[in-house]
């Protein structure tokens, strides 16, 4: 099963609700919900990117194959808003932690999440570091096309795959980086925080045999290109994980790219990208971790 931790400010919008948190203080913040806790919450950055992954139950007949897991930092007092909001709209989510003002990515372990959401950068970079994938969630303030199909983008190094060659572009440059890459052609790319993440999604491809019929499609969306193409496409075969789609862009801007693909959440590790890809398509960005900085 495919499990996805997720906090409830990036499942709902609760800017107004944090706004009092932030200016009034917790009593206030309390007061307020429990007064609106029948008024249902709008989608957050992360609504839809959801409801795609719960309407995949549907489509495998005798069989959960993907679960959502609600991780809030509310107290149970106050999360029954979100609760009620949860049911208004009709998503599939039966498991929580509610916090009660501590951070709820610690839950995400134990829980067996494969996947982090938050809008909180340093709940991100906690679950990180315990060994859960994990990204701050930047959503576009536009209508994303409802359809069957869930698409998701990755970044290649630092994201799926490790970042030692990041590291070695970053220091030393583009000549360095791909004159390591031409040395090490035929050895295998170390996973970074979003293999296991990808592997299972990779899973949940396999358990929709009929060829054309598959609602889960996976993108690789890299600056690399010649001839540091040639590493990643062996490490996947070697992996044993199929992209339905690899594009090696040399360098150019990839938000027009994520916009021709409709992508649904698109992660990368550097913010300029994510801030480039969020005008456009749901991002998620994967924070780099401090002793890597």
């Amino acid at each position: 099963m495919l499990v996805v931790g997720i906090t409830s400010r990036a499942l709902f919008n609760l800017d107004k609700s944090h706004e009092i948190f932030v200016s009034e203080g917790l009593e206030k913040y309390r007061d307020y919900q429990i007064s609106k806790e029948n008024d249902h919450l709008e989608p957050g950055q992360a609504f839809h990117l959801v409801k795609k992954l719960l309407e995949l139950n549907k489509k495998i007949e005798g069989e959960r194959s993907v679960e959502v897991i609600l991780l809030s930092s509310n107290s149970a007092d106050t999360g029954l808003r979100i609760f009620n909001s949860i049911e208004y709209h009709k998503l599939d989510i039966r498991k929580a932690a509610f916090c009660g003002g501590e951070s709820p990515h610690k839950y995400a372990k134990p829980f067996g999440a494969h996947l982090f959401l938050s809008t909180d950068i340093a709940d991100c970079q906690l679950a990180l570091e315990s060994g859960v994938a994990a990204a701050r969630i930047i959503s576009p303030n536009i209508s994303k096309k409802e359809d069957n199909l869930l698409k998701v983008a990755f970044d290649g190094d630092a994201v799926i795959f490790s970042e030692e060659s990041q590291e070695i572009y970053e220091k030393q440059g583009l000549e360095a980086f791909d004159s390591n890459e031409k040395n090490l052609a035929k050895e295998t790319l170390p996973g970074g925080p979003f293999k296991p993440f990808l592997s299972e999604l990779h899973k949940l491809q396999g358990k929709f045999l009929k060829k054309g019929d598959c609602p889960i499609h996976i993108a690789l969306v890299t600056a690399r290109s010649a001839p540091s193409h040639e590493r990643v496409i062996l490490t996947l075969r070697e992996w044993n994980i199929r992209i339905d789609e690899c594009l090696f862009l040399g360098g150019l801007p990839k938000v027009n790219f994520l916009k021709a693909y409709h992508a649904d959440i698109f992660f990368d590790d550097q913010k300029e990208n994510c801030d480039l890809a969020s005008e456009e398509v749901p991002t998620g960005h994967v924070v780099r971790l401090k002793h890597n900085n």
